[in-house]
């Protein structure tokens, strides 16, 4: 598959301007592209493409938490949860949603660590529009059980701006959940106030852009056991493939 020679334009406060010629792939750009135009040049697959994108946005990132300060965390929230629902004399049980996909690394880890009987589903939601307007939450999977009466734990990656997440607790709410605890593996410190606040937290994160433990740069590293910042600079422009390509032909 060859790779495409893009014309980006970058978006400034004032709107598009100042095309600049980029190498990009035509999805997963930043949000302050868009494509105008492209044309085919022969070389570069996308999967070499992709590697070598993955690996430069990591070579550059500085690790902030460790594994093992990651397990940790997952302890704690761990702990909390068990001594909330952990009781021999506890009547119920909660229905625990993760949400996904971020959280999906999150969830395998607590999970094994609760010792109470739940039961267990997930919701998928996704928020589209103006991030400082809250745009428009559109949910992709809603729970499979009856929530109506029941106590749910959301189980989610990070609570960022928590715009979707305040959505989803009163969302569960409006279907008739008798309580709703939000539980996050980390909470942003973004220096300004949320519409939600988490009930359960395993630790704060500073407000950089940060990725692994389920979380995620342009769908890359949700893999890692630790926590790394991503250098800004690196999330504006995407990097140039590699050449010589394999095919490509000596200068006349």
């Amino acid at each position: 598959m060859a790779q495409a020679n893009l014309r980006l334009e970058q978006r400034g406060d004032d709107g598009w301007a100042g095309a600049r010629k980029r190498t990009a792939s035509p999805s997963r750009l930043p949000h302050n592209y868009r494509v105008t135009h492209s044309q085919t040049i022969t070389g570069t697959t996308m999967q070499d493409y992709h590697h070598a994108r993955a690996r430069a946005l990591l070579a550059n990132a500085r690790q902030i938490v460790s594994p093992e300060e990651v397990q940790a965390a997952v302890r704690r929230v761990a702990e909390v949860l068990n001594a909330r629902f952990g009781k021999e004399d506890e009547a119920g049980f909660p229905l625990v949603l993760g949400v996904m996909g971020g959280a999906v690394v999150f969830t395998g880890t607590l999970l094994p660590q609760l010792d109470f009987p739940l039961e267990f589903d997930y919701i998928h939601v996704s928020r589209y529009g103006d991030d400082d307007r809250g745009g428009q939450v559109v949910w992709k999977v809603i729970p499979r059980q009856d929530v109506a009466g029941k106590t749910i734990v959301v189980v989610d990656d990070i609570l960022d701006e928590g715009e979707t997440l305040a959505h989803v607790k009163q969302r569960l709410l409006d279907m008739g959940a008798a309580e709703v605890i939000v539980a996050v593996f980390a909470d942003k410190n973004i220096g300004r106030a949320k519409p939600i606040q988490a009930d359960i937290t395993g630790l704060t994160l500073p407000n950089e852009f940060v990725v692994g433990f389920g979380m995620d740069v342009y769908g890359y590293w949700r893999n890692l056991p630790g926590l790394w910042s991503i250098n800004v600079a690196d999330l504006s422009v995407e990097p140039e493939p590699a050449f010589p390509v394999p095919d490509a032909k000596p200068a006349a």
